[in-house]
């Protein structure tokens, strides 16, 4: 269950950057690894059934980290945190 909630996330996470690429391709670009997030995101959608839990945890322990400092960043630049 709780592989399931991760995995729901970083879809969200995933759907959001893409669009955010297409609405603020500046922004994006901002993104570090940004492609390879999206990427992540259409293999738990479409090839869900090979998503294996250690893939999953080690995207939690080195990725996730990182991301949030930039989009921390990227919100600290806008005014909105």
């Amino acid at each position: 269950m709780a592989q399931a909630a991760c995995e729901r996330k970083f879809e969200i996470i995933g759907e959001a950057l893409n669009q955010l690429s297409k609405v603020d391709p500046v922004l994006a670009s901002k993104i570090s690894d940004l492609p390879q997030i999206i990427a992540f995101r259409n293999q738990l959608i479409h090839g869900y059934a090979k998503i294996k839990a250690s893939t999953v945890w080690t995207v939690i322990e080195d990725s996730l980290p990182p991301l949030l400092k930039c989009v921390c960043e990227l919100l600290d630049d806008l005014g909105e945190s």
